[in-house]
């Protein structure tokens, strides 16, 4: 195995993987630590998702070195820890445990920590974070209902997570190449600084600090970081291949469970909506009160014809979402969603569902779990870091598209069925 990622959350996973099978490795998808020794052995990079993004930090850094050790177990050369484009960890967030559990597992020197992602609006500059032309703090993601980030210097925000010194790797030196990224890597590291922020705001850089990463054992950041890293086994003779995806060939109904309250899903389920396609809205309030909620959107589901994919969605505006979480609790509030979008991917593949959108990490995570998913094939890109992808192993064989919330234009729901035959 020349590259094993541990991925914070089902979205982030799928995303990373997309990028590392377009770039021509054989690229498995697992769920969970304990699927790892599952990976087929022509697996040349292997990605771990987990559902630990919103975990306690202890939690995260116990569940990433069980995964690091599992990845260790079968002979892994690099690792990447991947959260999200956005940085989402608040004060209290675990990036910065994580990354340093997993520095001192592996005792490397320093780890580069770099979340942009071009291709989806996301760029860093003198180490802050932007979301298109905005600041990440005057974006959408300043009214995460989990994860609210208020503070677009990843210097600082890393800085205050971690137990380790974060320095910045500037633009001026990504575009001067390679060699001068490590060297300022060299020198930061010999300065005591172990994490460093790395600019980025177009692919020709990202592929730049992927070949100064060459000699890493461990590199953090979004997936866009991972598309100069196939080319450095490629450059040595470690593969050959083209990236060729092939779509799930999985027929059946169709249906989309969206938990992400982000403005880019809003305005999705907006126009599915506004389409006239049929869509039952959750109420996390109605849900805490009883079953009768859910069991009203169990029979409104037992007499649909099948003729169009359902929309089911927790998606609401922040002011919903605000409403209900000083009513149950930011936490409870997310929990009861996730119980309910578990029990109703489960009645949905009972009732002959065969393909399935996601919208949301912790929806998606709870999805999964649900439908006992342990590996995932990569399929075609749908949007930016969003591809299809297919279940492997025992059980019904799946379709499931796993977006972030952040993710896809306003016709994404539509656009996603549209991509298969």
């Amino acid at each position: 195995m020349l590259l094993g990622a541990i991925a914070d959350d089902m979205t982030g996973a799928t995303d990373l993987a997309l990028m590392l099978s377009k770039s021509g490795m054989t690229t498995v998808q697992v769920i969970g630590a304990g699927s790892v020794s599952a990976a087929p052995p022509e697996a040349e990079a292997v990605v771990v998702a987990m559902k630990s993004r919103t975990n306690p930090p202890d939690e995260a850094v116990a569940m990433s070195l069980q995964a690091l050790a599992a990845l260790r177990d079968r002979g892994v050369e690099q690792v990447l820890f991947k959260y999200c484009s956005t940085f989402d960890s608040t004060d209290q967030g675990n990036i910065g445990p994580v990354a340093d559990a997993l520095l001192d597992a592996l005792d490397a020197p320093i780890a580069i920590a770099c979340p942009a992602f071009p291709d989806a609006a996301r760029t860093i500059f003198q180490g802050h974070l932007f979301v298109g032309d905005r600041l990440l703090s005057e974006s959408g993601m300043r009214d995460h209902p989990l994860t609210p980030m208020t503070d677009p210097d990843l210097v600082r925000v890393l800085g205050r997570q971690s137990m380790n010194s974060v320095g910045l790797v500037d633009l001026a030196t990504v575009r001067a190449g390679a060699d001068a990224i490590r060297d300022r890597l060299n020198e930061l590291a010999g300065m005591g600084v172990r994490l460093a922020i790395v600019d980025a705001v177009a692919n020709v850089d990202l592929r730049a600090i992927g070949e100064a990463c060459r000699d890493a054992v461990l590199i953090t950041g979004g997936s866009g970081v991972a598309m100069g890293l196939p080319e450095n086994f490629r450059r040595t003779g470690r593969i050959s291949a083209v990236g060729v995806v092939v779509p799930p060939d999985v027929r059946g109904p169709g249906a989309i469970l969206s938990g992400s309250c982000s403005q880019a899903t809003n305005g999705q389920v907006a126009r599915y909506r506004a389409a006239g396609f049929p869509a039952f809205q959750l109420d996390p309030v109605a849900l805490a009160d009883g079953p009768a909620h859910l069991s009203g959107c169990l029979d409104w589901l037992a007499g649909l014809d099948g003729s169009a994919p359902c929309l089911i969605h927790a998606t609401a505006a922040p002011g919903q979402v605000a409403t209900a979480q000083q009513r149950l609790g930011r936490n409870r509030a997310g929990e009861i969603v996730e119980q309910a979008m578990a029990r109703l991917a489960t009645a949905l593949v009972e009732q002959g569902v065969r393909r399935l959108v996601v919208a949301g990490g912790e929806t998606s995570g709870a999805v999964v779990d649900a439908l006992g998913v342990k590996a995932l094939r990569i399929g075609p890109e749908i949007a930016p870091g969003v591809p299809w992808t297919e279940t492997s192993g025992d059980g019904s064989r799946l379709a499931l598209a796993l977006k972030s919330g952040n993710f896809g234009g306003p016709d994404f729901f539509t656009e996603a069925f549209a991509a298969l035959p």
